[in-house]
């Protein structure tokens, strides 16, 4: 369908999702959060779609999270269920993200590429949560992901301060996988996304769901009894790429997988 505030493109099984509100950072108000769930919505439902990539148009910023001036201005801001960028709160999307972040990713912003499995930094982004410095808190997310991904006394190093880091901080903090200069950045992100599409698409799957539940569960034993229970682990041993994984290496050839 055609956004008014996002950009969808398919490159093979790659969906590529832009924030496309450049005169104003790409922060996003309403209409552009249930544009976005949509658009998550169409690709956690195509079988022909694998991973997906989120950037921000322009050069100047990922997005500057929530758009103040719009809700300020009696816009307000209503969010669908699945969260902040129809992302946040979408917890059963068991596809890969990749974040490619090409310039301020701040509050929500940041928030969107937390809640990514894989983030790809231009040397020119920032991140930062600096909610507190207008009253506000990162609650879409951003106080919980951050010190799952790098710990609880660096995030609150950033939490409380709202400081803003740079990309190579990012990098050695661990939130941050690679960093790209900035007119590679897509392409890097792109190479990220096809080594991801050299594997089952059912065992990524499986896996991504089996790290974030077992984070959730009590004990390693815990997470270990869990982890064939999942949907995406049942789904992947009941797929034809069960079968045509094994077949392939026996057969010494590519495996040809179908994603199903």
């Amino acid at each position: 369908m055609a956004y008014e505030f996002i950009r969808v493109d398919r490159d093979g099984p790659v969906t590529i999702f832009t924030l496309n509100r450049p005169e104003v950072m790409n922060a996003l108000h309403s209409p552009a959060h249930f544009e976005l769930d949509e658009a998550f919505n169409a690709f956690a439902a195509d079988p022909d779609q694998w991973v997906g990539v989120v950037t921000g148009a322009g050069d100047r910023a990922f997005s500057a999270g929530n758009d103040l001036k719009h809700q300020a201005g009696g816009g307000g801001m209503t969010l669908p269920p699945s969260g902040f960028a129809g992302l946040t709160s979408r917890f059963d999307l068991t596809k890969p993200l990749i974040a490619a972040v090409n310039g301020v990713a701040m509050g929500g912003g940041f928030e969107i590429a937390l809640a990514c499995d894989l983030v790809i930094a231009s040397e020119t982004a920032t991140f930062a949560l600096p909610e507190p410095r207008v009253g506000l808190a990162a609650l879409a997310g951003g106080l919980h992901r951050l010190p799952r991904a790098i710990g609880q006394k660096q995030a609150l190093g950033m939490i409380l301060t709202g400081r803003r880091v740079t990309a190579q901080e990012g990098l050695a903090l661990g939130f941050v996988n690679e960093v790209a200069a900035p007119g590679a950045l897509i392409s890097v992100a792109q190479r990220w996304a096809a080594q991801i599409c050299e594997l089952s698409p059912m065992s990524i799957r499986a896996s991504k769901e089996a790290v974030y539940k077992g984070l959730d569960e009590p004990t390693l034993e815990a997470a270990m009894a869990a982890q064939n229970r999942y949907p995406a682990m049942a789904a992947l041993f009941k797929s034809a790429d069960f079968v045509e994984g094994p077949l392939a290496f026996a057969q010494k050839r590519a495996p040809a997988w179908k994603g199903r």
